[in-house]
Order: structure tokens, then C-alpha cells, then sequence
């Protein structure tokens, strides 16, 4: 008779998310009454916009509570379209666009839809951990490329040619990143739009954090707009979760050619339905900037935050890192101090009380990510504790 519990399915061997149990520790010990203080969260500690609450809870008074098209409500892909044009200077239409119940769905979607066995998909690295297990749970294989930080984390174009093959279909960017804050510069991405459409490739631009950039020399841009005819060789996605503050609303969306987005959208039809309908309309008025000034007063303050994580960090001895330019993590390399990255924060969380993440699992193994959404009060007990411990690792 089978083993049912030994029978794997088409994506049944994901590797659980690293975060998880670092986040389950922590728990583990506020339960226990100890003073835990982490830096773990991937999500802004400010509460959603209040314009964006009432659109969303005007839309359910008014009974918008139904199924709307897989693809997302049509008023809420042409804001999306809108918002591309203006913001991002994609040359769109409604139609490329897909609403998602998250970003992190409209990135999975993008890659089952174009990618399959015997492909492969370029990832430049540390990369935030979910892309590689998307790219094999559709079939594909991740082909991972480091970068540096003397290069600001950012891809080498020359590696990039050198890497793609035959069966390359996809290259991941990340610009702001998770988990470096990196934000890339124009040269470098005008060099590898000539590349991927030289070579005939697709790049998924994964610009969930384009609005918290903090230098006025590093703006974002969105590769998809770069050189004439990008767009033709690029999936933006995007979402409403870090700029709005709104991470339990799920609601991402992508723009795609409209070519792929019809298999994007036959994909969702049968793997979701549509992204909740009320949380749609709440995100109308996020994209239609009826949320700015709220938007504006949270970069300032990450900024602020920015500032203050890096000046502490950087003068703690044994660790290094870059001065982030967007997103809200900072990525320390720890290698000095003899262990891997897990073992580091298993031993600070249960020495010190404090949560960081581990970053072997984001291709980055002797590097621990550090989250700023936070308060400053929590930015300074936490480094305070980092600190502590790796004083006590040097003796």
C-alpha cells in the first residue's frame, strides 16, 4: 500500500520560510515573559491611511462585496494604468494590468504563467527569499548570480550576459531591495535593458518599494521605461502593502504585455478568483494619490530611521554594511564572527532578546537583514543588545 505522507506534488516541496521560525521564537519567548525587542518585521508599523479606510468601508456600506473579474475590478486596473503612466512612465492600458490578492501572488503568477520546465531564471543575489521557490515550484531553475556591496548589491551586467543560456527566459530584479536597500542606478539598468533585449528576454521588475527612497541622487526607476521597446520585455509589479502601509489588505497588481497578461490572467481565474472587492476600492484611492501626504510623513520618518540604524550599526566592531538607500532593512555582514547567519540569530535571540533575520535563505549566508519599521525607541534597545553581543563574541 502507498505512503501517502511520502507522496510529494508538483509544488509540494517548498521550503518553509526562514522568517517563520525566528518569528515563532520570538513568540515563544514573550510568552514566556521575557523582554523580547526585534527588528524582524518586513512591514510599516504606521496604520493605514484614513482616506484609503473610508473608501474601503464606503464600498461595503454600498454592497460591492461580489466577485469582480480575476483580472481585478476594470475602475481599479485603470487607476493602476494611470498610476504606471504618471509615476513610472510605462506606456500602459488597462488591459496589461492585473490586480492579484498581493504582490508576492502577481510575482508567483508572472513566473508560472511564463516559465516551465528546462527554463531558467537569472536571480541576482541576496535576493528576498521567496523568488527561488517560486521559480521551482513552477518548474524552473533559479540560476543565482552575487553581487557586492562595493557595487552597492548591484547586478554586474557583463555576469548577467555571461549567464544567460539558451534556456533562460526571466531575469528577477529587485530595485529598492529586500533585503539590501539598494536602489539601482540608471547606467546600470540602461546597460541591462540592452542585454535582456538584445538576448531576448523577459525581467520581472519587482518594485514593490518604489515609493521609500530617501537620496535625491539614487531616485527609483523603473527599468520597463528605460530604452524604447523595454516595455515589451518587462512585468512591473507592484502593490499597495509597504507604500500604504496595507499588508493585510493583499492587494498587488502587475502590468505585463498584454500577451502574457491574458495568461497571467487565465492562471489567477483558476487559482484565486479576483483580489478581495472591497479592499479594490480602498486601493483606488491609494493609487490615485488621495493618500500622498500621508505617504510622504512615513519616508520621511524611515528616513529618519535610516539615518539613525546605520549610524548605530556602523560603529559596532565586526560588522559591516552600505548605507541603504531605500526599502526599510539593512543587511550587516556578521562573517567576522565565525558563524553562519542562523546561528548567529538563534544565539542573540536567546542571549540578547533580540530578533534579526537570518540571511542564508536570501543568498546571502554571513549577512543578517535588519528591519527599520520600527520605532526609534526600538532601533536603539535593539542595536543597543546587538552591540552587547558582539562585544561578548570578541572576547
Amino acid at each position: 500500500m502507498q505512503d501517502l505522507e511520502k507522496t510529494v506534488g508538483f509544488m509540494g516541496n517548498f521550503t518553509p520560510s526562514a522568517t517563520l521560525a525566528i518569528a515563532a521564537k520570538a513568540k515563544e519567548l514573550k510568552a514566556q515573559g521575557l523582554d523580547v525587542v526585534s527588528m524582524s518585521a518586513g512591514e510599516p508599523d504606521f496604520d493605514t491611511p484614513q482616506v484609503i479606510k473610508d473608501a474601503c468601508i464606503n464600498a461595503i456600506n454600498e454592497g460591492k462585496v461580489y466577485y469582480t473579474p480575476a483580472s481585478g475590478l476594470v475602475e481599479l486596473r485603470k487607476a493602476v494604468a494611470d498610476k504606471f503612466n504618471r509615476d513610472n512612465n510605462l506606456n500602459c492600458t488597462f488591459e496589461q494590468i492585473v490586480v492579484a490578492p498581493g504582490a508576492k501572488f502577481s510575482v508567483f503568477s508572472a513566473v508560472a504563467a511564463l516559465c516551465g520546465e528546462g527554463d531558467e531564471v537569472i536571480i541576482p543575489a541576496p535576493f528576498w527569499l521567496s523568488y527561488p521557490e517560486m521559480v521551482k515550484g513552477a518548474g524552473a531553475t533559479p540560476v543565482t548570480i552575487p553581487t557586492r556591496a562595493e557595487n552597492n548589491y548591484e547586478l554586474d551586467p557583463a555576469e548577467l550576459e555571461a549567464a544567460i543560456t539558451d534556456k533562460t527566459r526571466l531575469l528577477i530584479l529587485t530595485t529598492p531591495s529586500n533585503p539590501t536597500g539598494a536602489v539601482y542606478r540608471r547606467s546600470t539598468l540602461e546597460k541591462i535593458a540592452e542585454i535582456v533585449m538584445r538576448k531576448n528576454i523577459m525581467v520581472l521588475a519587482d518594485e514593490i518599494y518604489e515609493k521609500l527612497v530617501y537620496d535625491a541622487d539614487k531616485p527609483h526607476i523603473s527599468i520597463g521605461s528605460i530604452l524604447p521597446g523595454m516595455e515589451n520585455h518587462t512585468i512591473t509589479v507592484n502593490g499597495c502593502s509597504k507604500t500604504y502601509s496595507m499588508t493585510g489588505w493583499r492587494i498587488g497588481y502587475l502590468c505585463a504585455p498584454k500577451w502574457l497578461a491574458k495568461k497571467i490572467i487565465a492562471f489567477q481565474s483558476h487559482a484565486t478568483s479576483n483580489a478581495t472587492t472591497f479592499a479594490q476600492w480602498g486601493a483606488i484611492a491609494a493609487v490615485e494619490g488621495k493618500a500622498d501626504e500621508d505617504v510622504a510623513k512615513m519616508r520621511a520618518e524611515f528616513a529618519k530611521r535610516r539615518d539613525l540604524i546605520y549610524d548605530l550599526v556602523s560603529k559596532i566592531d565586526g560588522i559591516k554594511c552600505i548605507r541603504p538607500q531605500g526599502a526599510f532593512y539593512l543587511l550587516c555582514d556578521i562573517s567576522s564572527f565565525g558563524m553562519g547567519s542562523e546561528e548567529f540569530c538563534s544565539k542573540l535571540l536567546t542571549e540578547k532578546q533580540m530578533a534579526a533575520i537570518p540571511c542564508w535563505s536570501f543568498g546571502a549566508e554571513g549577512n543578517i537583514r535588519l528591519s527599520y519599521a520600527c520605532s526609534e525607541a526600538n532601533i536603539r534597545e535593539s542595536v543597543k543588545r546587538l552591540a552587547e553581543f558582539c562585544a561578548s563574541l570578541k572576547k
